[in-house]
């Protein structure tokens, strides 16, 4: 299965353990899922996260945040995107999700700011747009 994964839920997983976001990493990292990665998602994830109060926050080191990321990308399965596609999202940096979730074929969009893809543009789309939590209890009734 293929996910694409915002850039708050990355945060969230490095932030707490005890969360859906933090489940979602592991198996991102135990190779249950497969994440799609752009390389605009990729620089999306270091910026936020090697930010001075994001980092006091999770309690890393930028080469700490550089490892983690270093491997995702890779286990990741990567897309180069070569086309513009702007559903107009509220925040401009969602549009850079929506594009590798379609780049993708991925089954789910998984983020916390689910309001900010309320878009009728979205509709046509395959894949769907969860939470964290959504997604995990889906992937527990359907794979565990």
């Amino acid at each position: 299965m293929i996910v694409t994964v915002d850039t708050n839920v990355i945060f969230s997983a490095l932030y707490s353990n005890l969360g859906a976001s933090h489940q979602i990493l592991k198996l991102i990292l135990e190779e249950k899922i497969e994440l799609a990665l752009s390389p605009q998602i990729y620089f999306e994830y270091y910026d936020m996260l090697v930010r001075e109060d994001n980092l006091a926050k999770l309690n890393l080191m930028v080469e700490e945040v550089e490892d983690i990321l270093d491997l995702l990308a890779l286990l990741a399965q990567k897309h180069s995107i070569y086309f513009l596609l702007r559903p107009n999202l509220i925040d401009e940096k969602d549009n850079m999700v929506v594009e590798c979730a379609f780049a993708s074929n991925s089954e789910y969009l998984i983020t916390s700011n689910v309001r900010h893809f309320k878009s009728s543009e979205l509709k046509g789309f395959k894949f769907k747009v969860v939470t964290p939590r959504e997604f995990y209890k889906l992937w527990e009734s359907s794979y565990e």
